[in-house]
Formats: structure tokens, sequence, C-alpha cells
């Protein structure tokens, strides 16, 4: 905290991106926080990034609240390997938010990524609560269900926060990340006391069936649900990318890129010439850009 407000500054005297000059050009000013949630849920794809953003936020919280049990039922008992295990799995939260996470950010491809992440989301989930009669416990196979699930759920929170700022843009990103986390912390602290009662469950599958019989957990089919509820919801999400295509210069999705680059920088180049002539932005001097 202290390191923070020792380095914090004031906003860069050049936004950072068209999009971002051209709603300081007009002079927009933003809404009263509630209009804006009211705006952003009538706006086509946001909800979508909402359920997306609220699942990974739910499924990584409630993981990381039961992770003493989750891994006493897989047959880690040392509280060293426990603790190492959590911080593995915070690591791959991490690690999979930067990799998957930068992937999106260059390609924009929200929703092939978003869905895939779910989908083997709810694959990983399933080895933290299922235990084949015939087998046992499997350790190895936890920890490394473990860190996939952490590697595949984590990137979707940020994956998805951009992409409800890119699809409510011009609207405000600081209402826009708001609402996720309000909703995201909120589902997820409700889930966690539904969690634990289904944790108490076990349902057979393949009774009667030697080498096949097993049992899996309630906390885990609740997960997997979870995943693939939203991995249904989400596919029907089909919205412009409005901030993208205002930093792409009003060029289409499937337009080639660079063509759209070169146009987004012309466009750029005129509208700071246009600032600084109208004396709406100090001169982009390179002596005041935020370092």
């Amino acid at each position: 905290a202290v390191g923070f407000l020792l380095q914090f500054k004031n906003d860069p005297a050049i936004p950072p991106s068209q999009s971002e000059l051209e709603k300081k050009l007009s002079g927009l000013e933003e809404p009263p926080f509630l209009e804006s949630v009211q705006t952003f849920f009538q706006t086509r794809g946001f909800t979508n990034a909402l359920a997306a953003f609220i699942c990974s936020i739910s499924i990584t919280n409630i993981v990381g609240a039961f992770i003493d049990e989750i891994m006493h039922r897989g047959g880690v008992t040392s509280q060293l390997s426990i603790d190492l295990a959590g911080a593995g799995f915070e690591l791959a939260i991490l690690i999979g938010g930067i990799i998957i996470g930068g992937f999106v950010d260059k390609t924009k491809e929200y929703k092939k990524v978003t869905m895939a992440c779910l989908a083997v989301t709810a694959f990983m989930c399933i080895p933290l609560g299922l235990t084949d009669h015939m087998l046992g416990q499997e350790p190895v196979l936890l920890v490394l269900a473990l860190l996939g699930l952490g590697a595949a759920a984590g990137p979707v929170q940020p994956i998805n926060a951009e992409l409800a700022v890119d699809v409510t843009y011009p609207g405000d990103e600081t209402a826009v990340e708001s609402v996720q986390q309000i909703g995201g912390n909120l589902i997820s602290a409700l889930l966690v006391p539904v969690a634990e009662l289904f944790s108490k469950r076990d349902f057979d599958f393949f009774r009667g069936f030697p080498g096949l019989e097993s049992d899996i957990r309630g906390d885990t089919l609740l997960l997997v649900g979870l995943a693939l509820i939203t991995l249904t919801y989400f596919s029907s999400f089909d919205a412009p990318l409005a901030r993208s295509q205002a930093d792409s210069g009003g060029e289409s999705e499937g337009d080639n890129s660079g063509s759209a680059e070169a146009f987004g920088d012309s466009r750029m180049g005129s509208l700071k010439n246009a600032a600084v002539v109208d004396n709406k932005m100090p001169a982009f001097s390179g002596a005041s850009r935020k370092e």
C-alpha cells in the first residue's frame, strides 16, 4: 500500500489508446454508477462476459477455501504438501493469466479462448472429487489436475474483464470492473456454504461393475455443473467489440490487421493534432509522457 501511494500519479497526458483519446476529445462525462450499470445490462454481450467472470472467480475461490479437504480426500495429508499444492494452484492462475491473457490481448479471440478454458475447467474439476474404487487415491493425478484447473480457470477473469470493457465502450471502465467484482465475490460467497453442504455427499457411479465402480463428491459435481452451464450460456455470445473497432479506426473484426493498424495510426495522429490545435489537451511532446 505504501509503495502504491509513493508511485501513484495522475492520468497520463496522452491516453494509452485511440479509443481513450476519442473519449477525452469528445468531452464525454461518465454517468452515475447506477445509470451505468443499467446501461451495461442492456448491452449485448455484457452478461456473457459477466457470467464467465463470476464462474471463474467462484470456482477458484471455492477450491481455495476447501484446499485442505480436497488434498486430504486425494491422499495428500502432509501440511507442507498441502501448502505447496495451494501455492502451486495460485501460481498456475498467475502464469495462465499471463500466457493465455497475453494471447487474447493480441488476437482478440475472446470467445474461442474463454469457451476452451471453461471446457478444460470442467474437466479438471473432476479429479478433485473422483475416487476410482479399484485404483484408490491418486495424489499425483490430484495435484496435476489442481494445477491444470488454475491455469484454465484463472485466465477467464482478466479475459472477460477486458471483454466486458470492450463491448460496453465508451462506458465507464471502472464501473464495469466494479460490477464484475461485486457480482463475482457475492456469488462465490453464497456458493461456499452450498459447496460445503454438497461435499458431505458422495454419488456412486457404475455400481456393480467391477473395475468401473467409482464415486464423486457433491461439491465437485457443483463445480463441474457451474462450468458447463456457464460454457453453454457463454456460447451464445455475439456482440461487436466496440473498443477494439474504435482502436483500429472503425475497421470490422475480419479486416486485415496491418491495414487496420496503419489506418489507426493515421487516425490517432490526426486526433492528436486536433487536440493540440483545439487546446483540449496539452501538447503531445515527449516530455509530457508519463514514464
